[in-house]
Order: structure tokens, then C-alpha cells, then sequence
């Protein structure tokens, strides 16, 4: 099936995407049920199947999300944590959000198509930079790319709240929050140091 332009703007001007409000509970609920099938996956070898995404857009959100949060030294990457399956989750159970996003993955194809003639997916990894550079900076966008920076905004969002509940990202913060302390022996000095302050 193929949508034009016009289809694609007004699909992202149904549904705000502000309305894209995930609450704590609703992530974690997510992040246990991908865990599990990840979890399931791993016994059995099966691929995931996604319930809301089709082939082609699951292929995309992958894509894109991995040019959001790649793999580096310190971490996997947004798949790695299970990034696509944790927003295929979300979206199901959330049928307000879904034209919203199916948009915006739309409108993604319809710009590579215009400027490389193929979609997201078939791109170069320097192509698919070269979009995303032009959506990430709101304030330096073209304005005739303004539904494009829209949904790249929230998808960002979206992989980052996926990334950040899953294991993997919380390791990245190197949060040290939940650890038990014996004895408080003041702030560390490098942390003093970077405050510019000390202790008399």
C-alpha cells in the first residue's frame, strides 16, 4: 500500500503527540511482559512477532531506534534491550497512540524515498544519518520538515524511555542509587572537584 504526502501529514495531525503519555506503571508492565518473551525467545529460538508493527515498520522502528542509541564500549545498543518489542508492547495496549506513530514511521519512508528513492530500511547508514540530523535539532529544522521533527522528537522519547527501563540502561547510567551503604564518608572528590567545591 502506498500513502502519499498529504495521507502521512494528516495522519500525524490526527493525534497529538503529546498524547503519547506512558506512566510508570504502563512501562514497567512493558518492560516485564518484554523481558519474559525475551526471555521465551532465548529457550526456544523463535523470533519475535510483532502484535502491532508490521514486518516493514518493526524493520524501521529497529533501525531508527539504533540510530538513537547504538552499541558503543560501555552498552548494547536500543535492540539490544529490547527497544522495538518494548514500543510494539506499548502500542498495542494503546490504540489512541498508534496512527500517531504509524504516521510518522510513513512519513519517514516518504522522505527517503524523496531524497534517496527507497525507503528508511534500504538507506545507508550515512543516508539515514543524514535525515535524522535534520530532524534532531527542532530549533535548526527546516520548517517544511516540522511533522518530520514532530515524530522524531517523540520517537526519541520512546526509544529512550525503552532503553532506560530495561536492564541494560539502567547498568548505563551507572546508577548507584539502590546500593547499600555501610558508611557515609562524604561526596566523592571528584565530584567535589567537578562542583568546584570542598570541604572545610
Amino acid at each position: 500500500m502506498t500513502i502519499n504526502r498529504r495521507e502521512i501529514l494528516g495522519m500525524l495531525a490526527l493525534t497529538p503527540l503529546t498524547a503519547l503519555n506512558w506512566s510508570p506503571e504502563a512501562i514497567r508492565q512493558a518492560r516485564t511482559a518484554v523481558d519474559q518473551t525475551r526471555r521465551a525467545q532465548g529457550e526456544t529460538g523463535k523470533e519475535y512477532e510483532p502484535k502491532f508493527f508490521t514486518t516493514h515498520e518493526y524493520a524501521t522502528v529497529s533501525a531508527l531506534a539504533d540510530l538513537i542509541i547504538p552499541r558503543d564500549d560501555r552498552s548494547g545498543s536500543a535492540t539490544d534491550s529490547g527497544a522495538p518489542e518494548f514500543m510494539d508492547f506499548m502500542l498495542n495496549d494503546r490504540p489512541d497512540n498508534q496512527v500517531t506513530v504509524r504516521g510518522g514511521l510513513a512519513w519517514l519512508d516518504n522522505e527517503c524515498r524523496h531524497r534517496f528513492n527507497k525507503a528508511f530500511v534500504g538507506c545507508t547508514p550515512s543516508e539515514q544519518a543524514a535525515l535524522a540530523n535534520d530532524l534532531a535539532w527542532p530549533e535548526k529544522a527546516k520548517p517544511e520538515l516540522s511533522h518530520g521533527v514532530a515524530f522524531f522528537s517523540r520517537f526519541r522519547d520512546m526509544t529512550a524511555s525503552a532503553f532506560f527501563s530495561s536492564k541494560m540502561g539502567v547498568d548505563d547510567l551507572q546508577y548507584k542509587g539502590n546500593t547499600f551503604v555501610t558508611e557515609w564518608t562524604g561526596c566523592p572528590p571528584e565530584a567535589l572537584a567537578k562542583l568546584g567545591v570542598k570541604y572545610d
